[in-house]
């Protein structure tokens, strides 16, 4: 059960980067770069529909996460110490931190993004958008990272 729980969990967490760039990349991108390059077209969105699809995905991310931890502080933080690993117990407990802020911020997200019409608040979208890219970034690469090292699989 727990594999599955951890494929769920890495698959749900793809689209969520996947969703959370695009929406990053039409913030920051969209008017500087010429018409034809890959970027300009990768930034063609309307950023504010990825709004509520980020924090569902955000959410289902972290529950699925919250489910699959106990069996982590178990199965793979224990050896981590054993082995003498303790950069990746620290790297683990960053991701953890960081991902339970993103969480307390995404009521800010959700604000921010509901006046998405309104050129005042761009650069308030922008900091809260990349925020939340950036926790998001982190905690991919730093949960394969770790993952790969020894997985609960």
């Amino acid at each position: 059960m727990i594999t599955l729980l951890l494929i769920l969990h890495g698959l749900t967490a793809v689209a969520l980067l996947g969703a959370v760039s695009h929406q990053a990349a039409s913030l920051f991108f969209r008017q500087t770069t010429p018409g034809g390059a890959f970027v300009s077209r990768y930034a063609r969105v309307d950023a504010g529909r990825f709004t509520v699809p980020v924090i569902w995905l955000y959410l289902v991310v972290f529950v699925l996460g919250s489910v699959i931890y106990p069996a982590y502080r178990v199965d793979v933080r224990i050896p981590f110490e054993e082995l003498g690993l303790l950069w990746a117990v620290g790297l683990f407990e960053i991701k953890e931190h960081a991902g339970g802020i993103g969480v307390f911020v995404l009521p800010l997200y959700a604000v921010a993004w509901r006046s998405a019409g309104d050129p005042s608040t761009l650069t308030d979208r922008r900091m809260i958008t990349a925020f939340i890219a950036g926790v998001v970034w982190f905690d991919f690469i730093a949960g394969h990272l770790l993952n790969n090292i020894r997985g609960l699989a």
